[in-house]
């Protein structure tokens, strides 16, 4: 348990005094956590939810500090996100023993006057700075994206894909020229083309009888996809197929106009794109009521062309 509480110290001070992320939540965390303390008689649970919902019940005090619950939330939504992972009262006991630590630490620099020095002074006004930046992008770009705004963005990207073919399609692969001829004699003969390939193809979608599914422009090497979209349904190569992997022999099993993702597959990568657009926005604007000088002008025309390149 001390280990643990010496890993999780260290995660969560990188994480809130760098804004760098933990490398990694301990897998062990919860089950360490559970065998350590003793099994509680089970409490009333509207006592409970009561007490969790009460910002201001005090949980600890250190050095005459009261923690609250309102500080183990704060907290709790600073952690590193594998501790979401968490059931909710391991997460808000994590937290709990972060702030112990934190102001543990922090009363014996402030004792040594670390808090006096220049650089914690200027260290601290970034801090300060990026906290607000955080909140503000907060409140004026991610909370007033609502799902509406997300799904006409969706439509948008949709209607504007051009309509991209896809195939379908199986393949037997073997490493001599000689061996596929051999083969595609075999398929004149009558043989099945799964059989075959179940036999005698080294690719692993051999035990499918070679089947790769339906795939889109650019999923295959361009000898195979050039082949494969040249086959009428049902038809397989006359000539093996040579590539990087080897000699295929391909059949083609169907053709269709490629479905695009659904909404709910991509929901949250066309949040992300959203709120990068809305943020870029933001910072234009304001950025356009400040009056920034560059003792460099080289410097000032790189930041310009790398804010131009992101827009």
């Amino acid at each position: 348990m001390n280990q643990l509480r010496k890993t999780l110290s260290l995660m969560t001070v990188t994480a809130l005094l760098t804004g760098i992320s933990p490398v990694i939540l301990p897998q062990n965390w919860a089950m360490a956590q559970d065998a350590a303390t003793p099994e509680p008689a089970k409490p009333d649970a509207a006592k409970t939810d009561a007490a969790k919902s009460d910002p201001d019940k005090v949980l600890a005090t250190i050095g005459g500090i009261n923690i609250t619950n309102k500080e183990v939330d704060q907290i709790s939504t600073d952690l590193d996100p594998q501790f979401a992972k968490l059931p909710d009262d391991q997460r808000r006991l994590a937290a709990l023993a972060a702030i112990i630590d934190i102001k543990s630490l922090a009363a014996k620099a402030e004792a040594e006057k670390l808090d006096q020095t220049p650089e914690f002074k200027s260290r601290l006004e970034f801090l300060k700075d990026r906290a607000l930046h955080n909140d503000y992008f907060k409140q004026q770009v991610v909370d007033k994206i609502t799902d509406a705004d997300i799904r006409a963005r969706y439509d948008k990207e949709i209607a504007a894909m051009p309509p991209q073919s896809e195939v379908r399609a199986r393949h037997i692969l073997v490493k001599t020229k000689e061996e596929a001829e051999a083969i595609i004699k075999q398929l004149d003969g009558g043989a099945k083309f799964e059989d075959v390939a179940k036999e005698k193809s080294t690719d692993g979608s051999a035990a499918q009888g070679g089947d790769l599914g339906y795939f889109g422009p650019g999923q295959m090497v361009p000898e195979f996809e050039k082949a494969a979209n040249a086959l009428e349904i049902g038809k397989y190569t006359e000539t093996p197929v040579q590539s990087q992997f080897g000699f295929h022999i391909i059949k083609l099993e169907d053709k269709r106009t490629q479905q695009p993702p659904a909404f709910d597959q991509v929901k949250d990568q066309v949040k992300s794109i959203l709120i990068r657009e809305r943020y870029m926005e933001l910072v234009k604007k304001e950025r356009g009521d400040l009056k920034v000088e560059f003792a460099d002008p080289a410097t000032g025309a790189a930041i310009k062309a790398a804010t131009e390149a992101q827009q």
